[in-house]
């Protein structure tokens, strides 16, 4: 049977993670693949650990699979080191063509192509959202994995749009749990502050601990996809990751019949998602305007 490996960046336990594997599986069983049937899949979480990720990298690349998928920009960064033939599909990485993972998006060139995360102007839309949502910040902590293309990126746009909305922005370099909850802890000390929680590997596979934090210092935050609302965050904006994987799916099926990566197009989100947690605000006190609401995809209640 082919071999279809998943290596994800973030941990099992991140919000979001089992729904996306769930929307793979469903998107490969309608293109008639059936694990264990006709299909064989592995999956590792490297769980926010570069040394991780770069060791599920090295043993999936001895299995030899007829298809990688890599779930992030850092995962993808790691397996486009150790491997230039096997097959990749990636899913939910920003700027791939910046990052130098393609050519371009039209023309994949190499091994890999995939689905981007997100246009990086829709970082500015976070600060906007923000400021929005608690008219009262006036500085954000804008939390980001500093050693990629993608957080440099995120935060410059962010950066741009800080003065048009009347928000300081400060950059705080990811990584690892310990570090985040004094980071938190001490930008918590500050009245009227905020949080932006970027996209990136560290970030995600320590959100849990964010929203925790976030709730406990009582700060606004802002994130890129739905659950981590669902999970107990205010207010997030972006696209929707389940949706990514399942076609990513169509993908992997194309590959498997023999199609080869390089003539496959990176594929950009279909729409952007708004979801609101209203319990959250109650907790922070904060009453949120009635046309955000109204614009909003979901809300938690």
């Amino acid at each position: 049977m082919p071999l279809v490996c998943i290596l994800e960046g973030v941990s099992q336990d991140t919000p979001n993670a089992d729904a996306r594997y769930t929307a793979f599986a469903e998107g490969l069983q309608q293109l008639g693949w059936t694990p264990g049937r006709n299909l064989r899949i592995e999956v590792r979480y490297g769980a926010g650990d570069e040394a991780a990720i770069r060791k599920y990298a090295a043993e999936f690349v001895a299995l030899a699979p007829d298809v990688l998928v890599a779930g992030g920009g850092a995962v993808l960064e790691v397996v486009l080191k150790v491997t230039h033939t096997i097959p990749i599909v990636f899913v939910i990485v920003p700027d791939p063509v910046g990052s130098g993972f393609v050519e371009s998006l039209s023309q994949p060139g190499a091994n890999a192509t995939g689905f981007m995360m997100f246009e990086y102007n829709l970082c500015g839309k976070w600060l906007e959202l923000l400021k929005e949502i608690a008219p009262s910040v006036t500085h954000a902590a804008v939390l980001r994995d500093a050693g990629t293309a993608a957080g440099i990126g995120q935060f410059a746009v962010i950066q741009s749009v800080a003065p048009s909305v009347g928000i300081d922005v400060s950059p705080i370099d990811l990584r690892g749990p310990a570090q985040i909850e004094r980071i938190i802890a001490t930008f918590a000390q500050r009245p009227n502050g905020a949080i932006i929680l970027t996209a990136g590997v560290t970030g995600a596979a320590n959100v849990n601990l964010i929203i925790a934090a976030a709730a406990r210092y009582k700060l606004p935050a802002i994130y890129i996809q739905r659950p981590f609302v669902a999970a107990g965050g205010l207010i997030s904006y972006g696209p929707n990751f389940p949706d990514q994987y399942r076609r990513a799916a169509e993908y992997v099926s194309r590959i498997l019949k023999v199609e080869k990566p390089a003539d496959l197009p990176v594929q950009a989100p279909n729409k952007y998602e708004l979801a609101i947690n209203l319990k959250t605000a109650k907790a922070l006190g904060i009453s949120v305007p009635a046309d955000l609401l109204a614009r909003a995809d979901e809300v938690f209640e």
